[in-house]
């Protein structure tokens, strides 16, 4: 398996993101209901590398190998500077899945969320159906931490979402 890499993101990706944005298969875990045009594409991608701290979010391209084509995304999002912590979101294009580059871009991210960000937790939400990305968080470490009835909308009707939390450091202990 080759070791992955984390990069931000490049006016080069346009396609790559036009191609993995416009995939029906992702909508439902990406809430998203209509296509994306390219020129939506290209004004992210003029602010995709705005500071984490003022947006809130932060896209980072995985590569299976340094200066290799892009093999999908990991997002930190939804981010609280109060409560120091973040929502992670993984899309891995459709033929490039089961290689484990996602659990390896997990790995990563985890580590950077902790040592440079300096986050307390991570948090995602999985569809209820979707088995391999509640394989990935457990084995990443993160927690089962309950269940939204019939949160999701899909076309095949309601479906619940499975929420899924990693503590990255322990809270400082007080003495008494």
């Amino acid at each position: 398996m080759p070791m992955i890499t984390l990069r931000a993101l490049e006016p080069d990706d346009l396609e790559f993101l036009y191609a993995l944005e416009n995939d029906r298969d992702v909508w439902g875990v990406s809430d998203t209901l209509a296509p994306v045009s390219r020129h939506a594409l290209r004004e992210y991608l003029l602010h995709a590398t705005e500071d984490f701290h003022v947006v809130r979010q932060l896209r980072l391209v995985i590569t299976a190998e340094i200066g290799s084509p892009a093999v999908g995304v990991i997002d930190l999002f939804d981010y609280d500077p109060l409560h120091q912590r973040a929502g992670v979101g993984i899309t891995i294009l459709a033929n490039e899945r089961r290689h484990g580059y996602a659990r390896q871009a997990l790995d990563l991210l985890q580590k950077y969320a902790r040592e440079v960000l300096r986050l307390h937790q991570l948090y995602a939400t999985v569809g209820g159906d979707n088995k391999g990305s509640m394989k990935l968080f457990r084995a990443a470490g993160f927690r089962r931490v309950g269940t939204r009835q019939a949160w999701l909308r899909t076309a095949a009707g309601w479906q619940d979402a499975v929420e899924w939390q990693c503590l990255l450091r322990f809270p400082a202990t007080t003495s008494k």
